[in-house]
């Protein structure tokens, strides 16, 4: 039995072990990417923070006068030396200076540091005619084999006797012996960590499958986010009542941080809040107000959400490890590369035991 699990260790491996790899790397690249292309780059994405942000319809205005285009999103920042991020409905982004509208960098979301890595890790920069990304299906089979590979690990680990012996790591050892035991030790101490990773992974792609694995863990359901019913008249021109839709807002959330502000693009939409209430690993919260006259048209508190929802909204913060500050994002990033090193050992184990 054991000979069998250890072959499909190592054939799951040789199946899916380059992607493991290029996922490992890039999902540790992409923990500091944002602040990497800010670093070499801060003439592109960071400002002087002596003076205050101007009113949002003064930002949007100046955008669509200077680009020619409607804006579709704009994305604030808490960072007062940071630049803020918006879309236009070109499909173009630009970094603007929020306290003299002075845009620093027009630019497509795929070409910067931040968006190559993200799109190498979530579907392997491949997209096809129709746009669409067939390979993001591949990138979640390798976070399920990477899955089954630390469950088969921790078997392989659990099985024979003196299991507690041999998590120990001898310094003085021979590199391969070091090496094993490096492989062995690691895999065991940090096996949930890594599935957990793997499996949020895999909700951004396989949203039904993993939610379901979810619902019936929490023993309750994923609330279904409410949407309001689309408005009698044409929406499209929303930056005009922006300044009092956003008040309106605030309103609503007043301890809230505001996250993206979506604008209509279509005939009937609402202006979308997205914010963060007190109590969210991330900004789940919304408020939709009227483009015309600013007044609110619904709401959603996801801090109020029930127990699946919120351990739901909290993958995406436990997939990057942004939520206990800068030494659990170190920690993660170490934990990120251990698929890549688990893969390269158990390749070098097979190497040496069958090429002496």
């Amino acid at each position: 039995m054991k000979l069998w699990v250890r072959r499909l260790h190592l054939l799951l491996a040789l199946v899916c072990g380059l992607f493991i790899i290029c996922l490992s790397i890039t999902g540790a690249l992409l923990i500091y990417a944002k602040d990497i292309q800010t670093f070499v780059q801060p003439e592109k994405w960071t400002i002087e923070s002596h003076e205050s942000p101007l009113p949002l319809s003064y930002i949007v205005n100046a955008l669509e006068d200077e680009t020619g285009q409607k804006v579709e999103l704009l994305m604030p920042e808490s960072d007062p030396e940071l630049a803020w991020q918006g879309k236009l409905n070109n499909g173009e982004y630009v970094s603007v200076n929020p306290n003299s509208t002075e845009i620093l960098h027009r630019y497509d979301y795929y070409s910067t540091f931040y968006g190559f890595t993200m799109a190498i890790h979530r579907w392997l920069l491949y997209q096809d005619g129709d746009n669409e990304r067939p390979l993001r299906n591949w990138v979640s089979v390798s976070a399920l084999v990477l899955l089954l590979e630390v469950i088969v690990g921790f078997y392989l680990w659990v099985k024979p006797k003196n299991r507690i012996k041999r998590l120990a790591i001898k310094r003085r050892a021979k590199f391969r012996i070091l090496m094993y035991q490096l492989h062995t030790v690691l895999g065991v101490y940090l096996a949930i960590p890594l599935i957990l990773i793997a499996f949020s992974g895999m909700a951004f792609n396989w949203k039904s499958a993993t939610q379901q694995v979810v619902e019936t863990v929490t023993f309750s359901k994923v609330e279904k986010r409410p949407v309001p019913e689309p408005l009698s008249h044409d929406a499209s021109s929303a930056s005009v009542a922006i300044d009092t839709s956003y008040q309106n807002a605030i309103a609503v959330f007043p301890n809230a941080s505001l996250f993206r502000i979506y604008f209509p693009k279509n005939s009937g939409e609402h202006i979308g809040f997205r914010m963060q209430n007190p109590g969210e690993s991330h900004a789940y919260s919304w408020v939709w107000t009227n483009p015309q006259n600013g007044e609110i048209t619904g709401y959603y508190d996801a801090s109020k959400a029930n127990v699946a929802t919120q351990v739901w909204n909290f993958k995406y913060k436990f997939h990057i490890g942004d939520f206990a500050g800068p030494l659990l994002e170190f920690i993660w990033l170490l934990i990120a590369l251990l698929p890549a090193f688990f893969t390269i050992t158990g390749f070098y184990f097979w190497y040496k035991r069958h090429f002496r």
